[in-house]
């Protein structure tokens, strides 16, 4: 009987958590090349090989790993994700920019214009980004269906109070809507160790 009334009450809470809650996700500092960029890293003709399939349909960490080089410093075995992009992009916490001596604006990915470069290297070739390099804003990819559900729009701007070990509220947190997503918020590490971030940490869109 107890354990009939326990399967009860986990589904009951499994319910609560999806009405009213979302994942929260953890993404390190990564690169996302263009063909043109792996070619040169890698050798004409070069294929990424996937090493494990992200929380994003279609998106993936691979194989392969680059080195990170800015004007005071270095970050070694940067994971590089795929597919291929039109343009190539670093995303780098703001503690990393410190380490490379480079500043870095907070955007939104693909936002590229008026970014710094960095040099990107692999098996001894380099590529000398003239720009590309961001902070990612912090963002909710969301369904529509979820969208609806929370009453969320693409592009809101909303608070989302996460509850890790040292619970906070994040504010500025740009809603992005689409069918090709899975519902999750994603914050970078200086934020995860803010909030004292753990796989399985859910948050709660706030209305503003």
């Amino acid at each position: 009987m107890q354990d009939l009334i326990n399967e009860i009450i986990e589904e009951v809470l499994d319910r609560v958590k999806k009405e009213a809650f979302i994942q929260v996700e953890a993404s390190g500092r990564h690169v996302h090349l263009s063909k043109e960029h792996v070619e040169a890293l890698f050798g004409y003709g070069y294929k990424l090989n996937k090493a494990k399939d992200l929380s994003q349909p279609g998106q993936y960490a691979c194989k392969e790993r680059v080195m990170i080089v800015g004007p005071k410093g270095t970050l070694k075995n940067v994971v590089v994700l795929g597919p291929e992009r039109k343009e190539t992009q670093v995303e780098i916490s703001l503690t990393d920019s410190n380490v490379l001596g480079v500043k870095v604006p907070i955007r939104q990915s693909g936002d590229l214009k008026n970014t710094p470069g960095l040099k990107i290297l692999a098996n001894d070739n380099v590529v000398n980004l003239e720009n590309g390099a961001i902070c990612a804003r912090r963002h909710v990819h969301i369904t529509n269906e979820d969208a609806n559900k929370f009453k969320v729009s693409d592009n809101q701007v909303v608070s989302v109070k996460v509850f890790g070990e040292r619970p906070l509220v994040f504010d500025d947190v740009v809603v992005r809507v689409s069918d090709n997503f899975n519902t999750s918020m994603h914050i970078d590490y200086d934020e995860a160790n803010a909030c004292g971030f753990s796989k399985g940490t859910l948050g709660r869109i706030l209305k503003k």
